[in-house]
């Protein structure tokens, strides 16, 4: 049976490779596509594909979108986006934006019952429950597009209530794994950016770098699968072969691995609840040789702390870290802010902002306006003391 498909997010790394695995399936229609402002290459995808229908959420990007294209329709904007999701005829939408702004499509992609595969860990980690709830509410399936989250999910479908003990995520620890907090001080952006094992975007690879990742999949995960902060863990396994672990109260442990590539993780969301085939590298153990795990050096990265710290106290709190840890990522790919400035001003963010109450989405706008303002005026104060 055909699935019409929704990309959001078609010209970033994970939709691009979403669109590998749309050319190769016979079951999944193409019904529109997204992109913050790469309007050339988002144009080209929806002409290779017949789509007539994109978003492009730069309004000056749309506008030259719109004169180059002649073969459908372009919406603008946050709101063109939304259009996009309600108006598509979509059965699931792949929701691979990048940060904060993905919130807002992943409400309406929920609230219209559509099934949604989602790459955008931050509209789990500022939504949390409203977002799990509105699911529920709707009956639509909510499948992660993510290594990690997609190997726990596979690891627990068909396990009976009550069999998980623990969940471990797994972490290649990133370009500066074993380097002290003394030793990460000048770092370069150029160092930050040479991930060891995964190609993807500078946000993201940054997040990687400082760790900050892990805390947000930590709070993915415990929205994701319902299972306590106290019963989740982070550990450092440099190879990238095993995605993630599930303890079992009988004291057995299931372990998902495979060579790192996302697009196993996407195949799985897009054709979930069945599996095909991926031309991916098969893993053979005995050329692998050895596989190594160690602990979290907390001191060296302090932003899996302050994840845990916001997660544990709840309401706005892991909403200000997203926040602020996007304003501070940027400063640092610009320049503004050192490497080590990046835990700094997101602690001080989330001490000035104490944990609020979500009784709506509102309440998360608020607290995520509020604290892009106190956290730039950090980075402001710290580049004119440098």
């Amino acid at each position: 049976m055909s699935r019409r498909l929704l990309i959001l997010g078609s010209t970033g790394s994970i939709g691009t490779q979403a669109l590998d695995i749309v050319e190769r399936s016979d079951e999944l229609e193409l019904v529109g596509l997204s992109a913050e402002r790469s309007w050339e290459p988002l144009v080209e995808q929806a002409t290779r594909f017949g789509v007539d229908r994109i978003a492009v959420v730069d309004p000056d990007a749309a506008a030259r979108a719109g004169e180059a294209w002649t073969g459908g329709e372009v919406l603008v904007g946050a709101q063109g986006l939304v259009e996009l999701v309600v108006s598509s005829g979509a059965d699931l939408v792949l929701n691979a934006l990048v940060g904060s702004a993905g919130l807002g499509p992943t409400v309406a992609t929920l609230g219209e019952g559509i099934d949604l595969a989602l790459a955008n860990k931050e509209s789990l980690v500022v939504g949390g429950e409203l977002v799990t709830a509105l699911a529920e509410a709707t009956g639509a399936q909510l499948v992660p597009v993510d290594s990690e989250h997609t190997a726990l999910h596979q690891l627990m479908a068909g396990l009976p209530v009550g069999a998980v003990e623990r969940l471990v995520v797994t972490a290649s620890g990133g370009p500066f794994r074993g380097r002290t907090r003394a030793q990460l001080a000048d770092v370069t952006v150029q160092e930050a950016l040479a991930h060891p094992t995964w190609a993807m975007g500078g946000k993201i690879t940054i997040d990687s770098a400082t760790l900050m990742n892990k805390g947000l999949e930590v709070m993915e995960a415990h929205h994701l699968f319902g299972t306590p902060y106290d019963r989740i863990d982070v550990v450092v396994h440099p190879q990238s072969i095993v995605h993630g672990l599930v303890d079992l109260v009988d004291g057995a442990s299931l372990a998902h691995l495979g060579h790192p590539d996302m697009r196993i993780a996407i195949a799985y969301a897009l054709h979930h609840p069945d599996l095909e085939p991926v031309p991916a590298r098969r893993l053979r153990l005995e050329e692998v040789g050895a596989l190594t795990f160690e602990p979290v050096d907390l001191d060296a990265f302090p932003c899996l702390r302050l994840a845990r710290e916001a997660a544990v106290a709840g309401g706005t709190a892991p909403c200000v870290l997203n926040a602020a840890n996007e304003v501070a990522v940027h400063a640092f790919l610009r320049g503004r802010l050192p490497f080590l400035g990046i835990p700094a001003v997101i602690e001080e963010t989330l001490g000035e902002l104490g944990p609020q109450p979500v009784r709506a989405f509102e309440s998360l706008y608020e607290a995520d306006r509020e604290a892009r303002r106190l956290s730039a005026g950090h980075v402001e104060e710290r580049a004119a003391a440098a």
